[in-house]
């Protein structure tokens, strides 16, 4: 079920280096493990959205349970070097809602309440949100620019009515 990519960009790598550049694939839910490592390898991104969040029953009704338990594999992604970041890709695959995407991706559940992932895909709250806020600046060529609140960087910054590390994952 892995996408079988037209460019080998190990190849295109050789012939016209890529080292420096921020390059990235959008989604990846059925990314091979290979292909994770090969992209680390290449010091490229992949950047996550939440579709899973909300087409996760379809999914896995139409694949079958066990192939929806890695769609994306965030967690061996991050584990294995790549640049992730997370996003909503709003309104073409998903809500705008960044809390509907920060639940999904440390629950593992849908919108529906159907439980995608093993705790070995789940990363913790503040990973979650560094892949929102900072870990988002790389793949917009803006490290030390933005993604964190500190001196020298935008002020692009929200104020929760409520504490993100305390509040009920849901």
């Amino acid at each position: 079920m892995e996408f079988k990519s037209l460019i080998d960009f190990s190849k295109v790598n050789r012939d016209m280096p890529i080292d420096g550049l921020n390059w990235f694939f959008d989604h990846a839910e059925t990314i091979s493990q290979r292909n994770v490592d090969r992209i680390a390898e290449l010091g490229g991104g992949i950047a996550v959205q939440h579709r899973m969040a909300y087409q996760g029953e379809y999914f896995a009704e139409r694949y079958g349970t066990a192939a929806a338990a890695n769609t994306p594999p965030v967690k061996q992604m991050l584990d294995s070097g790549v640049n992730v970041s997370a996003g909503t890709d709003a309104t073409r695959v998903a809500s705008y809602n960044p809390w509907v995407s920060l639940a999904w991706l440390i629950t593992g559940k849908t919108v529906g309440g159907m439980k995608l992932y093993d705790q070995d895909n789940l990363v913790d709250r503040e990973t979650a949100l560094r892949m929102w806020t900072e870990k988002v600046a790389w793949f917009s060529n803006q490290v030390g620019e933005r993604g964190r609140i500190e001196v020298g960087h935008l002020a692009d910054f929200i104020v929760p009515s409520k504490d993100f590390f305390s509040v009920a994952e849901n």
